[in-house]
């Protein structure tokens, strides 16, 4: 199982948001790069990263920090964040980014998806957002009469391989993930999935670790990490089977 440190940004500096609340922020660095070298040295396989402003905007807005974050690891980074249109997935990867991330479009623009998958195959992820079991789009600030299933059928018809699913309630919140509804959405869709959204213990990650087998690949690790009450070296050795 792949753990993904989460570097999530606004106005360029590394912050944490509560159920996705961009008024709820704490700033944990103004140094994206560092950070995304700091989770590497600690065994990090892969660099998770959210533009914040992007994801609200439309458009990515912290290009400079994605670059920085690139150019500072060897290990792949994957992007999300206002990710809309064909000309910004191919900057991003044009800029070393491994995979790109996209979240509304998936709902307001799902041929651009079909598209994206058609000529950059499995470098091109949906994250399904989820509140109260139904897609929140916009930075989360609305929700559509579509439930995350529905959603990842019509993903994987397009061509999508794998998802990033977030229980929005859990964001932030350190109360655990929402084990059930992750599992149920790798079973039933046949999707690849990243669990996101409220990983807070070791324990959290045995759980996860024995949905692998239902096609649960991987977590993202976010606020967890920044507090200090996960150390990323014991959590990958839980990952990796040793814990």
């Amino acid at each position: 199982m792949i753990l993904f440190p989460a570097i999530d940004l606004k106005d360029g500096q590394c912050v944490r948001l509560i159920e996705g609340r961009m008024d709820s922020a704490t700033v944990y660095s103004n140094d994206p790069g560092s950070m995304a070298k700091l989770w590497q040295d600690q065994g990090a396989q892969f660099i998770h990263v959210v533009d914040l402003d992007g994801a609200f905007a439309g458009q990515p807005r912290n290009r400079q920090s994605i670059i920085q974050i690139v150019q500072s690891v060897q290990v792949p980074v994957q992007v999300g964040g206002g990710i809309r249109d064909l000309d910004t997935i191919t900057d991003l990867l044009s800029l070393g980014v491994n995979r790109v991330i996209l979240g509304s479009a998936a709902i307001l623009n799902p041929s651009l998806i079909a598209k994206a998958c058609q000529k950059y195959g499995e470098r091109v992820l949906v994250g399904i957002d989820a509140k109260d079991g139904l897609v929140a789009i916009q930075g989360w600030g609305e929700t559509v009469e579509k439930t995350a299933l529905e959603l990842a059928l019509e993903m994987k018809e397009v061509g999508i391989q794998r998802i990033v699913f977030t229980d929005i309630r859990r964001d932030g919140k350190l109360t655990g993930p929402n084990l059930a509804a992750t599992g149920e959405l790798a079973r039933d869709s046949g999707l690849r999935v990243i669990a996101s959204g409220g990983v807070s213990s070791l324990e959290d990650i045995r759980q996860l670790k024995k949905l692998e087998p239902q096609g649960v690949e991987g977590a993202i690790m976010g606020k967890a990490l920044y507090t200090g009450a996960i150390k990323l070296p014991e959590a990958l050795a839980i990952a990796r089977g040793e814990g």
